[in-house]
């Protein structure tokens, strides 16, 4: 069949909205009609850093929409169902039967490789291959083929346009507070990035009653920080303060828990450095190479440096979970619909910091 993507020829350049060809879902498959989708971070980053070979590419993987086709080998997934798509995982490695998803030892290739695990490409063009199958599903497309692994099924009376966030940016943000920190109310936590990411891990430390600091230059970024119960800090307004002395003023000698959003170098050292003995930073942003670690720091204070994927949550139990707390979370104010034809101003305002959370409506 045949359907509009939101095309990257090459790396680097603009999404175009351009017509392939989708192959219809194999045994294992499913056909999604796509209605909106989230625009995350990594869908711009993955489009400039992975090599010429393999574009040209369909990103996209905070999806959600309507199931036109089930493949024969498909349990609990109906046609007409309403699904929210995240990241895939193979459910029986020794990762995923022990609660890692994120972690999947399949996951580079099911997530990141453009194709099937026999090296098909579910797009093509003119006979060519277009790369696509990202977190298996790549969603910047009318239709989409994903996986039970990999797709919710949702209440038919939520507002399916603004779900797709749940998929990823919201559930890696609620997870790393949730799942991964879990403060107590007599701990702290600062976040280092108020996106997306960094607002959803506030709106879920709300929950916790821990204390909660926001770093973030834009005030606008700061005043919906400040409404999740965060103190919130400008870095670019201290005086003669360091940032790492201001959390430790903030905190009453350090943070027990810092999340770095941001995956700036000196941003992510200085979050270590502003934690308290044996404290835990859980780096999450995509887009440097290496960070820097204060090692008189580490080993003096018996601090945590670790990583979290997707929250360490498992999708099909956790964007339930979140569902359910809608309410209390209240996420949904961070979204900015755009139709998909304004993809590349949706980037552009989300850099800018115009609008948190962009979703691309069909």
């Amino acid at each position: 069949m045949k359907t509009i993507v939101a095309l990257v020829e090459s790396p680097g350049e603009p999404f175009t909205l351009t017509e392939v060809e989708l192959e219809g879902p194999r045994d294992d498959e499913v056909l999604v009609r796509i209605v909106a989708t989230g625009l995350c971070h990594s869908d711009v980053t993955m489009s400039s850093f992975l090599p010429a070979e393999m574009f040209p590419s369909v990103f996209g993987h905070e999806g959600a929409g309507v199931v036109e086709q089930v493949g024969s080998g498909v349990t609990g997934i109906e046609v007409g169902d309403h699904v929210v798509m995240s990241i895939r995982s193979c459910r029986t490695c020794a990762q995923c039967t022990s609660g890692h998803h994120g972690h999947c030892e399949q996951g580079l290739f099911i997530n990141y490789m453009g194709m099937r695990m026999d090296g098909s490409t579910t797009y093509s063009r003119d006979g060519q291959a277009v790369f696509g199958s990202f977190f298996g599903q790549s969603s910047f497309s009318q239709y989409s083929i994903a996986y039970a692994d990999n797709c919710i099924v949702v209440d038919k009376a939520l507002d399916l346009p603004r779900l797709g966030p749940y998929g990823c940016g919201f559930q890696t943000g609620v997870g790393t507070m949730l799942n991964v920190a879990d403060p107590t109310p007599d701990q702290s936590v600062v976040v280092f990035g108020a996106g997306s990411v960094g607002l959803a891990a506030l709106a879920a430390g709300r929950t916790t009653g821990a204390t909660m600091v926001a770093v973030d230059p834009l005030a606008s970024r700061r005043d919906i920080a400040a409404s999740y119960g965060a103190v919130v800090v400008d870095p670019n307004d201290l005086g003669d303060v360091t940032i790492v002395d201001k959390v430790k003023e903030l905190t009453g000698g350090g943070a027990s828990y810092a999340i770095d959003t941001t995956a700036i170098p000196e941003v992510v050292k200085a979050a270590q450095q502003a934690l308290a003995v044996r404290g835990t930073l859980i780096a999450i942003g995509l887009g440097a190479e290496e960070y820097p670690i204060d090692a008189v720091d580490l080993l003096q204070n018996g601090k945590v440096v670790r990583s979290s994927l997707e929250g360490d949550a498992d999708p099909l139990e956790f964007i339930p979970r979140m569902l359910a707390m809608a309410g209390e979370l209240d996420l949904d104010r961070l979204i900015t619909p755009y139709p998909f034809d304004q993809i590349n101003q949706a980037i552009a305002d989300s850099a800018s910091g115009k609008v948190v959370k962009p979703v691309l409506v069909w």
